[in-house]
């Protein structure tokens, strides 16, 4: 058994297809066969159902992919810590982020990243929060910005920044015509909310809870964008995060954004990445620029009747 075999196993376990898997490992795919067949025979068990068209892993495959990853990430992270010992500025670093935050965050912090580091290279991967905290935990990210709580002794949580909600409603709408709301006024409103595994839809749901707002449950949507469209068709009304109703976002004319006063929700951001990690210390002079955002871009709005309808891409994810 070897490092080499052990990563064509990683990859054909992330892959589950014996072609793009030698093709992401610059090898043959007999080759990677091959390799795959002599660690089976060394371990004794199979790790893959070979079937027309398909290929899965067995029980034991799975528990040695789950096992290899770890291994793997060891290693580049020994590579790493090596090079950082040079340069501890210069290599790679692999960041996760949520949908919600990625495209409105990242605007105002890469040109700050890049002229504190100008020989990082900086990977952004976005997926849903569950996502990241097991990619975190298999070592295919060295750190994730994530929404507390974050409940995992083997992860260090540095808090970042906390950033309250405004609540987007059509100009028509009642709530529309306030400067600023409480709570209680949400009473009886039926709010629009993202689809399972966003983690924004979790903290709008506490938010229903505590003041006696619904779900308006006949509509769920992917993204923060497609519930924008519905409020200014008029459908119903979201909460939106602080940082997605701040330019570069477009702005537009048939949504009213209303602040909260006392009390008004938000979510806490932080920076997250394994305690055991070769990389905490540098991660922490990474998550200082993040905490350096301006501190009016955390300030809702102070415009009722603006309205922000596009949002820009990610770079790099």
């Amino acid at each position: 058994m070897n490092l080499r075999d052990l990563k064509y196993f990683v990859a054909l376990a992330e892959h589950l297809h014996f072609g793009r898997a030698a093709a992401a490992c610059f090898v043959s795919q007999p080759t990677l066969s091959t390799q795959i067949r002599k660690l089976e025979e060394e371990l004794g068990v199979p790790l893959v159902e070979r079937a027309p068209r398909k290929v899965m892993l067995t029980p034991a495959g799975r528990d040695v992919a789950a096992r290899a990853r770890r291994v793997v990430a060891d290693i580049e992270q020994m590579r790493e810590a090596a090079r950082r010992s040079q340069d501890p500025e210069a290599g790679t670093v692999t960041l996760g982020i949520f949908p919600t935050l990625g495209p409105y965050l990242l605007p105002h912090v890469v040109p700050g990243i890049r002229a504190r580091f100008p020989q990082l290279e900086l990977l952004l991967v976005e997926e849903k929060s569950d996502v990241l905290l097991s990619r975190l935990h298999e070592g295919r990210l060295d750190a994730a910005l994530l929404a507390l709580p974050v409940h995992d002794d083997q992860l260090h949580v540095e808090f970042l920044f906390e950033e309250p909600f405004v609540l987007a409603v059509p100009e028509a709408h009642a709530l529309a015509q306030h400067d600023s709301l409480s709570l209680r006024d949400l009473a009886n409103e039926r709010l629009l909310l993202l689809a399972d595994g966003h983690c924004l839809r979790e903290q709008a749901l506490d938010v229903c809870h505590m003041s006696g707002a619904s779900e308006k449950a006949e509509f769920q949507a992917t993204s923060l964008e497609t519930l924008r469209q519905m409020v200014a068709a008029d459908v119903g009304v979201t909460l939106l995060p602080t940082l997605a109703v701040k330019p570069p976002v477009a702005r537009s004319d048939n949504i009213r954004l209303v602040r909260f006063r006392d009390n008004a929700p938000s979510r806490r951001i932080a920076m997250v990445w394994r305690r055991s990690s070769a990389m905490a210390g540098f991660l922490e002079q990474l998550s200082g620029v993040f905490r350096q955002l301006p501190a009016d871009l955390l300030v809702p709005t102070a415009e009722a009747g603006s309205l922000f309808t596009h949002a820009p891409g990610i770079s790099g994810a």
